[in-house]
């Protein structure tokens, strides 16, 4: 059991209610023990009394009393296989949590884990935020998707009202999403525009998107812009993307398409026997979704950037690429 703790709210959890904080920070801390808390003054926030209801606001300093609960649980922070496997929903999405508002949460979807429901399915996104429906009995909608195997930033509405603004600046493309890939080989050229037709099609293995001919039955225009942000020998490059159009698999076939497929990516990988897997790197999907800039339903726009899953941090650690330099440039 602690002493006294004096916790200063963050930029990121400005409007965050004063339970849904204690949730996040203290997970382990019953509605019904804050509130007593609460009650008898033990918690005050910059010195005063408080709700449970209240809005915090960045900068603002609360007072923990010493509490025997659980420990912190870090935001937006990785998380593994085991976690989806063991942890409860709330807290799963808590830890997951990158930003919150009145409107809006925003997530760092885990690799491995569904947005929707499909066969075989016991547990996905759609489903675990039944856990966060609101007193007047809203579930949070989902206004966009990842892929099962692609980790990364993803924007859920809190009310339909923001689902409507929020989907409709997904379908306006007014929306900037950038994700960062790493590949087999590097590009010839370091930047460039990817334009190709994509179709659905069914294999043994599976629904498969690929580069289709204009005209042909069911294929939909898409564009992807890339660049090269560094290079391990002449054998991987760490690409910046950023589709302009959002079709199933759309960086991954165009990644394909140009002869550099994202590595670990088990529908469009294809084996090599004249390449080696490089060493020490898990066959897993390097595929995430680092940053988003989307209008927010309130006004101003939501710019948001998800760290790296740990899979894809110790490839880049075992690659010696460096993330610093790119992470003082805010993506």
């Amino acid at each position: 059991m602690a002493g006294i703790e004096h916790i200063m709210v963050e930029p990121d959890e400005s409007g965050m209610r004063l339970d849904r904080w204690f949730k996040v920070h203290f997970p382990g801390l019953g509605f019904g023990q804050l509130q007593k808390l609460l009650r008898s003054g033990q918690v005050r926030v910059d010195g005063g009394r408080v709700k449970t209801d209240a809005r915090v606001q960045p900068g603002q300093v609360v007072r923990i009393p010493p509490m025997d609960v659980d420990a912190k649980v870090v935001k937006g922070g990785p998380i593994s296989g085991g976690d989806l496997k063991y942890s409860d929903d709330d807290e799963l999405l808590t830890r997951m949590l990158l930003h919150e508002d009145e409107k809006v949460f925003v997530l760092n979807k885990p690799a491995g884990l569904a947005v929707q429901g499909g066969s075989g399915l016991h547990r996905h996104l759609d489903k675990m935020l039944e856990a966060w429906t609101s007193k007047k009995g809203e579930k949070p909608r989902l206004v966009h998707r990842l892929d099962r195997d692609t980790s990364g930033v993803l924007v859920v509405a809190r009310t339909r009202g923001a689902a409507q603004k929020l989907t409709a600046a997904f379908r306006e493309r007014d929306t900037k999403k950038t994700y960062w890939a790493l590949v087999k080989g590097v590009p010839r050229k370091h930047e460039d525009k990817i334009s190709t037709w994509l179709v659905k099609e069914a294999t043994p293995d599976g629904d498969r998107m690929r580069v289709a001919k204009h005209g042909e039955d069911g294929a939909d225009h898409a564009i992807t812009y890339y660049r090269v942000l560094e290079m391990a020998a002449q054998s991987l490059a760490w690409l910046e993307m950023e589709p302009y159009t959002g079709r199933t698999h759309q960086l991954r076939v165009h990644a394909l398409h140009m002869g550099h497929p994202i590595i670990g990516d088990p529908k469009y990988f294809e084996d090599d026997p004249n390449w080696d897997f490089p060493g020490g790197v898990q066959k897993r999907l390097h595929l995430h979704a680092r940053h988003i800039d989307i209008p927010h339903p309130n006004g101003g726009r939501l710019r948001i950037t998800a760290p790296l899953p740990p899979h894809m941090v110790q490839t880049w650690n075992l690659l010696g690429l460096d993330l610093s330099g790119v992470e003082r440039d805010g993506k």
